[in-house]
């Protein structure tokens, strides 16, 4: 049947932290996931969801997925915000990741989102490599800034 992208479920949280997980693992930050499943959940789909995503699915297991929000700029308005794009390392190089990224590009055309946002770390030469065949920017400029509260 081969591998299909489609609408993240509610059903499909329990999967998605996993493979979060399995991202925090390569990103060299292991323990810095600490949302909650229950969180997660309510935060894609209660009431009022502030993120979306898409799966890539293979025989009723789940390979991959992409997660996005919306970000809003004064100068330019509303954009989507990829949050995180996984594929398990047993799939990649297998498509995966173009397939989903170009599920992403349909829905922020779709919704008419002006661009498509997202962060790389500096040594990750896998995802860079990705990015710039869409012919991504790749923007030194800016510091990530966070606080805790």
């Amino acid at each position: 049947m081969g591998v299909i992208i489609r609408r993240g479920v509610k059903e499909d949280c329990t999967r998605l932290l996993e493979l979060i997980t399995e991202l925090a693992v390569y990103e060299k930050a292991p323990d810095d996931v600490t949302v909650t499943l229950e969180h997660f959940t309510e935060s894609g789909f209660g009431e009022k969801p502030v993120w979306w995503a898409f799966v890539a699915e293979e025989d009723g297991a789940i390979h991959g997925f992409a997660l996005y929000y919306i970000r809003y700029s004064t100068w330019k308005g509303q954009a989507m915000y990829l949050e995180d794009i996984i594929v398990t390392e047993a799939m990649r190089g297998k498509k995966i990741g173009k397939l989903l990224f170009d599920r992403l590009i349909e829905e922020a055309k779709e919704k008419k989102f002006n661009r498509i946002i997202w962060q790389v770390l500096k040594w990750n030469e896998p995802a860079i490599n990705f990015y710039k065949k869409y012919n991504a920017e790749l923007d030194g400029e800016w510091f990530n800034c966070s606080i805790y509260v």
